[in-house]
């Protein structure tokens, strides 16, 4: 029989290149968008000054600190930068249109939200604010209206090239494909706060200014010229409104779900060791398609409730039932992937079993190893 030289196997194998496009693994550690990188430290940095800024200025718009939305702001763009760094990092196919996608998103976040804390530094509003004619104010809105779609086209197009590649496992790859769907409905949601209506407000100087839109839904007998944004009753540390719908809150649930369904691979792949159903990289892709069709049914939810003017602390009868129906339908599915699972992977025992029965030499110890005075037959 030809003898085989196994280490310039091992060696030839070291030396040959990796595939071009493959599956990652937890151990790689790709390289992250760097224009990404910068945006998110800039928006880190701009979220702690904020927090600061807090404590010490005691200005208000709408009853709450001028500084609160480029808090809120940096905070979110923090989040959702970062992961889309790493998710930009992946090996793929149209890296390089990606790259300059990822780039644009980069370059125009920090010049939307910069724009949002220099408005908040002069104490004035940012969004919805068309009617103040100085020159800041103009230029201003002027980056608002091209950069807003510009962040929705980006991830619109990244969405199309990046969800239907294999990149990672199969859990992570179930968590960005949803993710990545519920972040551009999220967005595309926002652009309902435009049909809100005018309302007239203050700014921290007391001025009055008209702005064109606002983003608190009321009731169409209760609607008016009035300021209706963070009056009348706002939750804690959000100020998302209690005495209507808030479109802020769709807005919010949707951007933020891929984050949601990435911690969820990480937290069941750190339970899979423990959980002997959990190891199944399918039983796991399955946990995470259903968390990802329960978080958009919640979405459906909170939008459901905002559109129809009710406050997210004051669920009807229609929200309490729709939110039951959706734990109960997420349970039961949860429930049959977990039997279903448990049927199909052997106990221990039995597996140890198998393992002994099949290793090599114990086999034939067991069939030599006969009782004295016996035949093997007996």
């Amino acid at each position: 029989m030809p003898m085989i030289d196994t280490a310039s196997a091992s060696t030839d194998s070291a030396l040959r290149p990796p595939p071009r496009h493959r599956r990652l693994t937890a151990s790689d550690t790709p390289r992250l968008h760097r224009p990404l990188l910068w945006m998110v430290a800039a928006m880190g940095a701009l979220a702690v000054i904020s927090l600061g800024a807090i404590v010490i200025d005691d200005r208000t718009l709408m009853g709450e600190s001028v500084w609160l939305k480029p808090f809120k702001f940096g905070f979110a763009f923090v989040l959702y930068g970062f992961t889309l760094a790493w998710l930009l990092s992946l090996p793929h196919k149209g890296s390089r249109v990606t790259w300059w996608l990822g780039t644009m998103f980069a370059v125009t976040g920090f010049a939307d939200v910069g724009f949002i804390a220099v408005q908040a530094a002069r104490g004035t509003y940012s969004h919805f604010n068309n009617f103040q004619t100085d020159t800041i104010n103009v230029i201003g809105q002027k980056i608002f209206m091209s950069g807003v779609p510009g962040l929705f086209l980006a991830n619109l197009i990244i969405v199309l090239i990046i969800s239907w590649q294999r990149l990672v496992d199969r859990p992570t790859a179930w968590a960005i494909r949803a993710g990545l769907l519920l972040a551009v409905t999220g967005m595309a949601l926002g652009y309902l706060m435009g049909y809100t209506g005018k309302q007239f407000v203050r700014d921290a100087d007391g001025r009055v200014v008209e702005l064109i839109s606002g983003h608190t839904v009321l009731t169409d007998g209760s609607r008016s010229l009035a300021a209706r944004d963070g009056v009348g009753g706002v939750m804690p540390i959000t100020h998302w409104s209690t005495i209507g719908g808030d479109l802020r809150i769709p807005h919010f649930v949707g951007l933020h779900g891929i984050q949601v369904l990435l911690l969820a691979v990480v937290t069941l792949a750190w339970l899979a060791p423990r959980y002997r159903w959990l190891r199944s990289e399918r039983a796991r892709a399955a946990l995470i398609g259903v968390l990802a069709i329960g978080y958009t049914g919640l979405l459906a939810i909170v939008f459901s409730q905002a559109i129809r003017a009710q406050p997210l602390i004051h669920p009807d009868g229609i929200t309490l039932t729709a939110f039951g129906g959706l734990v109960a339908g997420v349970g039961m599915l949860t429930i049959s992937i977990y039997l279903r699972t448990r049927r199909s992977v052997p106990s221990a025992t039995t597996a140890a079993a198998v393992q002994d029965a099949t290793a090599p030499g114990l086999r034939d110890s067991r069939t030599t190893h006969i009782r004295p005075g016996r035949t093997q037959a007996g």
